[in-house]
């Protein structure tokens, strides 16, 4: 197994024991700042700050205490050539850290919104910045190997979906060199350590989330007939929308409708006069999107229409998560230079998932720069075979139990993510 530079898993194990929540990065982001200008990069911070603020006031109506656009980048120029855009991704979860590492986080915080909670790399995050930041000094050092200019990016606020709107708002494509390619990767709970895992294509999903708030006539239990039982309503409404994706989905695409949550009532007797569905709803294609937005809110009107009940509400979040779609010429062309460089038997091409990545707004703006997000194994070998030979599943992302083969799996990422970028690089 490859195992990581020893200053690197120093930083690894202090960025997983000081985790931060989303738009709370500051101390995340000073450390990734203070790398690159040792490194000899032009750096700039606090990308987004202006757009942070505005979304503050207008969500929550006011900017609690730490959070702020602590978005990082830097520009290592080296001649002439492509200008190839690094993305690491720095925000925590709010979950607590039952990893058992003798480093594990402690940390209690308040989210942006202003709850408090433990928190804890549940994502994989704190890897991301350790290869990041491997590759940032690996390229550096190596600027006799390739030519052009390299940005490297620290992104906040990934988990909520905002991070890279805020970036780009602050005009990461105007004010700083804009890139021919781009590239991140992430850690995978379900791939062994030292090995990279790709898709070409769509990878990951749209992301929205829907509120139904089903309205009814409240009233005595035991006389459901005075009244319009919006548990009944709500529960037609949560069988109905199977519908679309059993029968309003072309059987060639993929769609997710999810209700996670569904609440009514305080007590046995007492119908409620409201109830409240909550929904996850996940797509590739845009048009299916589109579709499927448009099939809830049809049918949980005509489902409370037909029960006599009072029109629904029904609230679609404005800030949903689009689909990442990686570029198969670059991913073909990206992954070769990463098979030469950790064995072709360490790289494989699978099916995409239905998470969500707004890495993926990079590649949606007008520029419309080609972008490959890639998997890092990050599973211990010896799990990774237990897990195949049993029906005990591995503990999933954003699981207080996800702990990763750190040492390799931080190793390959640096190794990968430098072999793909200098085969960008030598295009020159």
């Amino acid at each position: 197994m490859p195992k990581a530079d020893a200053e690197l898993i120093e930083i690894y194990k202090q960025l997983h024991a000081n985790p931060e929540l989303s738009f709370k990065e500051a101390k995340s982001a000073a450390l990734m700042a203070s790398e690159l200008e040792n490194l000899g990069f032009e750096v700039t911070t606090g990308i987004g700050q202006d757009w942070v603020v505005d979304k503050a006031m207008k969500d929550v109506g006011e900017v609690k205490d730490g959070v702020g656009g602590h978005g990082v980048v830097g520009v290592l120029r080296n001649g002439d050539g492509p200008t190839v855009m690094i993305r690491a991704d720095m925000d925590a979860l709010p979950v607590p850290d039952q990893t058992g590492f003798p480093f594990a986080s402690e940390v209690v915080s308040t989210t942006w919104t202003g709850v408090e909670s433990p928190v804890m790399h549940a994502c994989g995050h704190d890897i991301h910045m350790t290869s990041w930041i491997g590759t940032a000094r690996a390229l550096a050092a190596r600027k006799d190997e390739w030519s052009g200019t390299l940005v490297m990016i620290a992104q906040p606020a990934e988990e909520i979906g905002l991070g890279a709107q805020a970036m780009l708002a602050d005009g990461l494509y105007s004010r700083f060199p804009q890139p021919d390619y781009n590239l991140a990767l992430h850690v995978s709970a379900s791939a062994p350590a030292g090995t990279i895992v790709y898709t070409k294509g769509y990878a990951m999903a749209n992301v929205d989330s829907v509120d139904i708030t089903v309205k009814g006539v409240g009233g005595h239990g035991a006389y459901p007939h005075t009244t319009r039982d919006p548990v009944l309503v709500a529960s037609h409404i949560v069988v109905a929308l199977q519908s679309l994706v059993s029968r309003n989905t072309n059987p060639q695409d993929s769609a997710v409708v999810t209700v996670g949550s569904f609440k009514a009532g305080a007590k046995h007797n007492i119908i409620s006069d409201e109830a409240t569905l909550l929904l996850t709803v996940r797509s590739y294609d845009d048009s299916t999107r589109q579709m499927l937005l448009d099939g809830i809110e049809r049918i949980a009107k005509a489902q409370a229409d037909a029960f006599g009940a009072p029109e629904p509400i029904i609230k679609v979040e404005q800030d949903y998560t689009p689909s990442l779609f990686n570029n198969a010429d670059l991913a073909d062309k990206a992954m070769t230079a990463v098979a030469d460089a950790i064995g072709s038997d360490n790289v494989k091409e699978v099916q995409p998932v239905m998470g969500g990545e707004d890495f993926s707004q990079f590649g949606r703006t007008e520029e419309n720069i080609p972008g490959l997000l890639f998997w890092v194994g990050a599973v211990s070998p010896d799990k990774y075979q237990a897990s195949q030979d049993s029906s005990l599943p591995l503990p999933s992302l954003h699981s207080p139990f996800f702990a990763p083969d750190y040492d390799p799996t931080i190793a390959t990422g640096v190794e990968a993510m430098t072999a793909a970028a200098l085969e960008l690089f030598d295009e020159s």
